[in-house]
This record gives C-alpha cells, sequence and structure tokens, in this order.
C-alpha cells in the first residue's frame, strides 16, 4: 500500500480494518500532505501504538531518499532520487522572485524515445505511483519550508511521459489540490505532453482546471517524426483537433512547446508554418533553445529573435523560455544517466 497515494477517506478504511479510530485519517493526511513530514515520529499528535502502526506496516513516511543535487549558478537546484526499489529519478527546483517551480517525474525513465532528450537514451523502467510523484514535492516543499518558502507552481516536465501514465497523474494532481493538504490550485499544475491523442480527450473531461503543454517542436509529419516518434501513431492533424477538443471543451488555452534545434526546424520559413498552423488557435508558444544532449545545437540569439518575431506579427502569443541550469546537467534525464554510468 502506497500511503501517501491515498486520500482521508482511503486512509480511514485501513484505519478501520486495523480496528483503529477513524479520525485518525485526517490527521495522518494533513501531517503528510499539508505539513510535508519526513517520519511518522513527527505526527505529534497521533498516540505511540499508531506510529508504531504506522512505522511496522509502511517503513517510512516516504517513499524515496534523496542520492546527490546540485545547484546552478542561475539558483537552479537538480536533485536525484532514489525509490524504494533503487530505481532513481530527477526533479528541478527553480526559484524566482515571485514564485519557486517544481518540476517533478513521472516515470522511470521514458519509452517515448525523441531524440534530444536524455530520459528517452536510457529507455523506459516503470510509472511512478501517484505517491512516489506526489513525494517529490513533499520533499522540496518540506526543505523550503525551512527558509520560510513554499512551492507555489508545479509542472509535470521531468522523467516520463506523462499522460502514458495518466490514472497515476491525475491522482497525484488531486491529491496535490486537496483542501487538507498542500491545497495547490489546479491551475497552478501543468501537464506536459508529447501528444498522446487519447489521453488529451479523456483530460478534456476530467473537470480539473489543469495547465496543459503539448510539446511540438516540428511543423511538418516528416520533421516532427524524424524526431519525435509518437507522430507517427498520432500525426500532427489528430493531435491538433485533439487540442481543439481540449480546448472547446475546458476554455482553457494550450501552451505549444518548441524546441529550437539549429539548422532543423529554427528558420523564419518554419515560424511562419508555425504561425499559420496555429493562428486562430486558443494558444500560447513557449519557444525553447534546445538543451543539447546529442548533435543538436542551440541556434544563434538573432534566428530565436526572428522566430519570435514572426509569431508576433501573427498575433500569437510567445514567450522564450529562459536559459536555467545548464551548468548542472538541469535537462531531464542529464543527472541520471551520469549516476548510472559512474
Amino acid at each position: 500500500m502506497d500511503l501517501l497515494g491515498l486520500f482521508p477517506d482511503e486512509i480511514k478504511v485501513w484505519l478501520k480494518s486495523q480496528n483503529i479510530a477513524v479520525f485518525r485519517g485526517d490527521q495522518i493526511f494533513s501531517w503528510l500532505h499539508k505539513h510535508a513530514v519526513e517520519e511518522f515520529g513527527d505526527m505529534t499528535n497521533l498516540p505511540a501504538d499508531l506510529i508504531s502502526k504506522l512505522q511496522e506496516t509502511f517503513g517510512s513516511a516516504r517513499p524515496l531518499h534523496l542520492v546527490t543535487s546540485r545547484v546552478s549558478m542561475d539558483g537552479t537546484e537538480k536533485f536525484l532520487f532514489s525509490l524504494r526499489d533503487e530505481a532513481t529519478i530527477e526533479a528541478v527546483l527553480i526559484p524566482e522572485d515571485d514564485r519557486q517551480t517544481l518540476c517533478i517525474s513521472t516515470q522511470v525513465g521514458c519509452a517515448m524515445g525523441c531524440s534530444f532528450c536524455a530520459t528517452g537514451r536510457s529507455g523506459y523502467v516503470r510509472n511512478l505511483s501517484a505517491g512516489e510523484i506526489v513525494a517529490q514535492v513533499l520533499w522540496v516543499e518540506n526543505r523550503l519550508k525551512k527558509q520560510r518558502l513554499g512551492i507555489s507552481n508545479i509542472v509535470y516536465m521531468g522523467m516520463g511521459e506523462p499522460l502514458a501514465n495518466y490514472d497515476a497523474v491525475l491522482r497525484s494532481v488531486r491529491l496535490l489540490n486537496h483542501p487538507k493538504g498542500l491545497n495547490l490550485g489546479a491551475r497552478r499544475l501543468t501537464i506536459s505532453t508529447c501528444g498522446l491523442v487519447p489521453q488529451i480527450k479523456a483530460l478534456a473531461t476530467e473537470n480539473v482546471q489543469i495547465n496543459l503543454a503539448v510539446s511540438l517542436h516540428a511543423v511538418t509529419d516528416a520533421e516532427r517524426s524524424e524526431i519525435m516518434p509518437v507522430n507517427k501513431r498520432y500525426p500532427l492533424s489528430e493531435l491538433l483537433e485533439a487540442c481543439d477538443d481540449y480546448t472547446s471543451q475546458t476554455g482553457r488555452r494550450i501552451s505549444y512547446e518548441y524546441a529550437l534545434i539549429r539548422g532543423f526546424n529554427d528558420n523564419v520559413e518554419h515560424a511562419q508554418k508555425l504561425r499559420d498552423l496555429l493562428r486562430g488557435r486558443l494558444c500560447h508558444v513557449n519557444l525553447i533553445p534546445i538543451n543539447p544532449v546529442g548533435a543538436e545545437k542551440r541556434p544563434s540569439a538573432k534566428s530565436i529573435a526572428e522566430f519570435a518575431q514572426v509569431l508576433e506579427g501573427g498575433r500569437i502569443p510567445v514567450s522564450v523560455r529562459k536559459e536555467r541550469g545548464t551548468d548542472i546537467e538541469a535537462a531531464c534525464g542529464q543527472l541520471r544517466q551520469i549516476h548510472l554510468q559512474e
């Protein structure tokens, strides 16, 4: 049983099966999620016999521990966590003046095989449980509390394809959003996907006001299939149809992620095609100068500016992602890959 992945009523079912007063369920959930405690012994209003029972049944309050971390010159911090089966995952904290954004993982490895992604190079191992997803947030939240800070935004953009682990990811969203827990507003949560069409359509019906980011990265099926194998299964026409369905049902705009790769998808003609592709759609484009993990190279500042200018001229909202953490292998999967090699 994954205690961090349970809602209060589910904890109460377990308590009842142990002949323990069920009102303790709310207390346990609050200690784990709202107060982000690391040990059952820190739950000071629980009786000693219940703490012993929790330790005996679940071992520890967290299904992960820190292996190593790195801090960038710009303040970005990357964490490598080990899970109970010794699999490793990453999370990245991006501090800014007005927010603390945490990027979290949803799988050990990834099966999507995108050419520019370090995570995919190590292959897919398994899905994370909802508790393992939430545990990343609570570990960092506990650390920030000591600095009188707290997580303000969460992006599901770490290792793995979130929508390929659909049920656990949605459960984690609802746990993080729970009023007796961290109570993070759903609009402070962003799920990123490489474009799994059935899951995008399903997400539109979930009645959760999260943000959706779709990794586009190319403007033709031939180019997109070259760097993103998922496009062979769900080509651009099907993907954009699902995205239109999502915006019409939710009223939420979609952020289209576009990684700029020098000499591949970064010229003015590509920008014009992207402008035409998205014109009239409820959207925002996030341009990402590639964080090189292979042969791909970052475009020049001039090329990035010209690309953005074309989109702005077509009245497509656009921003250029600020470069963060390059000096600490902040791209998804890089630190884990180094650890595995060592």
